[in-house]
C-alpha cells in the first residue's frame, strides 16, 4: 500500500530517502528537523594517522571540506557512510555495517593498536562513546569537530498535513530528530501515524501512546529502515 511519508532527515540527505521511497511507491514529505552547519578552517594535520574514523556521512562531508588527502583509511559506521567515503574518492573504505559500537568492535580486525593514530571526524553533538572504547583497548584516538547539527522549525506544509491527518508515517534517523520532532507536531497530531525508527534508542525518544505503531529497523541503516514499510 502506498503511504504518504515524512522525512526528517536533514536537507542534504532528505532528498535521497524521498527518491528511495518513491522508488518503493510511496510519497515522501520532507521536513528537515536538523540542519548541518560546516565549522571551516585550516587544512587538517594527518601526518601520524593510521585511519579515519567516520560516523556519519556528515563527518565524511565535513572532512572532504578540510583535506585533499584521500590515502588514508576510512573505517565507516555503516553503508552510507561508506559510501559516501567511497564517492569521495577513498582508496580504502572499511563498513563496520551497523553503529558506533560495531565500528569500535570492527576496528581491531583492520588496525592494529600500534599503527598510528585513528582519527574520529564527528559533529559537536557527539559524546565520543566510541573512543572512549577504543581508547581502553590501547588505540592512540584523536577527535575532530568539523561540524554541529542545529535545529530546524517543522515546515508549515508538514504540520498542515499531520493536523489534517493525512501523514501515515515518520521516518527518524535519531534520537534528537524525534524528541524535536514531537515538541514541535505535538501529541495530538500523531494519532495516526506510524513512527519508523532507526534503532531502539530512537524509539525510547518518543512518548509512549503517542503514535499509532512504532516500528524499528532490524539494523541502524536506511535499507533496514525502510523495509519497515514492506
Amino acid at each position: 500500500m502506498a503511504m504518504r511519508v515524512l522525512v526528517t532527515r536533514p536537507q542534504e540527505d532528505g532528498a535521497e530517502t524521498a527518491a528511495l521511497l518513491a522508488a518503493r511507491g510511496h510519497q515522501a514529505l520532507l521536513a528537515p528537523l536538523l540542519e548541518t552547519r560546516w565549522f571551516d578552517g585550516p587544512a587538517l594535520d594527518l601526518d601520524g594517522i593510521a585511519a579515519i574514523l567516520a560516523t556519519s556521512a556528515n563527518g565524511v562531508r565535513a572532512l572532504v571540506r578540510r583535506t585533499a588527502r584521500r590515502d588514508i583509511p576510512v573505517f565507516a559506521v555503516g553503508p552510507q557512510t561508506t559510501q559516501e567515503a567511497r564517492a569521495a574518492g577513498f582508496a580504502r573504505v572499511e563498513n563496520a555495517d551497523g553503529d558506533a559500537r560495531a565500528l569500535a568492535a570492527a576496528v581491531p580486525g583492520w588496525s592494529r593498536a600500534g599503527d598510528g593514530a585513528l582519527l574520529h571526524v564527528c559533529g559537536e553533538q557527539n559524546e565520543g562513546v566510541m573512543a572512549q572504547s577504543l581508547a581502553a583497548q590501547g588505540y592512540d584516538v584523536r577527535r575532530e569537530i568539523l561540524y554541529v547539527v542545529v535545529p530546524r522549525a517543522l515546515p508549515a506544509d508538514a504540520a498542515q498535513a499531520l493536523r489534517a491527518g493525512t501523514v501515515d508515517a515518520a521516518i527518524f534517523f535519531s534520537p534528537r530528530s524525534a524528541r524535536i520532532f514531537v515538541e514541535q507536531a505535538g501529541a495530538a497530531s500523531l494519532q495516526g501515524v506510524i513512527a519508523l525508527c532507526i534503532s531502539p534508542a530512537t524509539a525510547q525518544a518518543l512518548p509512549d501512546g503517542a503514535f499509532r505503531e512504532v516500528r524499528i529497523a532490524a539494523r541502524p541503516n536506511q535499507d533496514a529502515l525502510l523495509a519497515l514499510l514492506d
